[in-house]
């Protein structure tokens, strides 16, 4: 019962969270003379005729209080709204984007937990050997290389030499798993890669420090004292502990990625929220534009909620209550 009240509270917490971001996001782009609120939304169709639809289709002249009641009934019922550039529903454009975003970042996430954790915990239990220190001038060049330039190196290093050579497995642009899970991961391995190198710097260069901070703390010298092997003092006690900060940052960087892994798929021309979000921006897709906000600010909710579930799991110093 006190894992249900804890999630009960979070997720009224969230719909908290969410409802002020919607308010934040109409009253922002609603609460402005009708002809311009209507023009936006047009974006690049904004033809006279177009603008009087939608003052009429939206209720643009009604007061704003009415327009603000209406706006958060569509969003209980999972109405979004649609594109007036091409008419398509934005639940629609969403719907499309979701599977390849998700595909980048659970891909990538994988990875960079892997190398990051990895490299990480040996750094912190061979503090100042070689591995270590070389490990150090790692996370510096893999902070230090912008996302795009590294994507555009695989793509130049990677992709042309090997579809040059006849070797077609790796490509750009994105193939679902239900086309084959060799295909999809053939078009999604650079990305992944790309998304993954700077974030394991990140997370490497956080676990590191988290652990060495641990591996001080008074229950590690009295596990040490008690004579358990090294091994279980630092992996069933130290590592564990060790993660809280490293679960909080990835509850932030999993939320943050799903709204869009903007850099990542233009690069690759996944098409995916990200690239779509931009294009959107460029086009003054306002319809887009909202519901791409309200999907990220759903995510980071989520990801929170996940995040605080994941901390008393993790260290025993944490309760839910």
């Amino acid at each position: 019962m006190t894992i249900v009240r804890f999630l009960v509270r979070r997720v009224i917490t969230g719909i908290v969270v969410l409802w002020l971001v919607a308010t934040a996001a109409f009253f922002l782009f609603f609460a402005r003379p009708t002809n311009t609120v209507a023009r936006e939304l047009a974006g690049k169709a904004a033809t006279a005729q177009t603008i009087q639809l939608i003052k009429k289709n939206l209720g643009l002249t009604q007061p704003i209080l009415v327009q603000y009641w209406h706006f958060l009934d569509k969003l209980v019922h999972g109405n979004l709204g649609y594109s007036y550039l091409d008419g398509e529903s934005v639940n629609t454009i969403i719907a499309q984007d979701i599977p390849r975003t998700a595909s980048v970042v659970v891909g990538g996430v994988v990875l960079w937990l892997v190398v990051g954790l990895g490299v990480g915990i040996l750094s912190a239990t061979r503090a100042r050997s070689f591995f270590d220190r070389f490990s150090t001038f790692g996370v510096l060049g893999g902070l230090s290389l912008p996302t795009f330039v590294l994507g555009e190196l695989l793509l130049f290093a990677v992709f042309l030499p090997l579809n040059k050579h006849g070797i077609t497995f790796i490509q750009d642009g994105y193939a679902s798993p239900s086309q084959g899970i060799g295909t999809w991961v053939g078009h999604m391995i650079l990305p992944w890669v790309t998304l993954a190198t700077v974030q394991a710097a990140v997370y490497t260069r956080l676990s590191r420090g988290s652990l060495l901070d641990t591996l001080g703390e008074d229950f590690i010298r009295t596990a040490r004292a008690k004579g358990l092997p090294e091994r279980r003092v630092i992996f069933r006690h130290g590592v564990r502990a060790a993660l809280t900060p490293v679960v909080s940052q990835l509850g932030i960087d999993v939320g943050t990625l799903l709204g869009g892994v903007v850099v990542t798929e233009v690069v690759f021309g996944i098409g995916g929220i990200g690239q779509d979000s931009v294009t959107a921006v460029v086009q003054d897709n306002l319809p887009v534009i909202i519901g791409f906000v309200l999907l990220a600010a759903a995510f980071v909710v989520a990801a929170n909620i996940v995040v605080d579930l994941a901390y008393a799991l993790l260290d025993p110093r944490v309760r839910i209550t």
